[in-house]
């Protein structure tokens, strides 16, 4: 937000109204299966038209739709559903940052690459304190201690 908007917000001739907060900038991704050119151009200009929209990319090889913007993720992904095509939330993260990518739920093959499925099995649990503890001491880190 800069100087100009800030000031807009107590010289604006709608001040009588509570102020409405904006929603934070952020991105939403979306898996649409998508098959033609028309396709494409139905679900990139569904979601372009929605207030608070900066910028859209459209990913067809992934059938990925990333929106960003200052939007709400169920408005968007509401909006990709009116247009007749099955979506849904991203499911995938990247590859490195899973502890277990090969746990059960987590791999799949219909994956883009270098992606595995977001379950909850496939990340670390928080008390892995003892782990790093260990690996400090650990043969195979280099910089463990020499004292030993």
């Amino acid at each position: 937000m800069g100087a100009l908007d800030y000031l807009s917000n107590f010289f604006s001739a709608t001040s009588t109204r509570s102020r409405s907060r904006r929603r934070p900038m952020q991105t939403v991704e979306i898996k649409v299966k998508m098959d033609c050119d028309g396709c494409e151009r139905r679900v990139k200009n569904s979601v372009k038209s929605m207030k608070g929209v900066k910028s859209v990319e459209v990913n067809r090889k992934q059938s990925r739709v990333t929106v960003s913007g200052n939007v709400d993720p169920n408005k968007v992904l509401k909006n990709v559903k009116s247009t007749g095509k099955r979506a849904e939330f991203w499911p995938y993260i990247p590859y490195n940052l899973v502890s277990y990518p090969y746990v059960t739920q987590a791999y799949d093959k219909r994956a883009p690459a270098g992606h595995v499925k977001n379950v909850v099995q496939a990340v670390a649990a928080h008390n892995t304190t003892d782990e790093r503890i260990t690996h400090l001491f650990s043969d195979d880190n280099p910089n463990a201690c020499s004292i030993m």
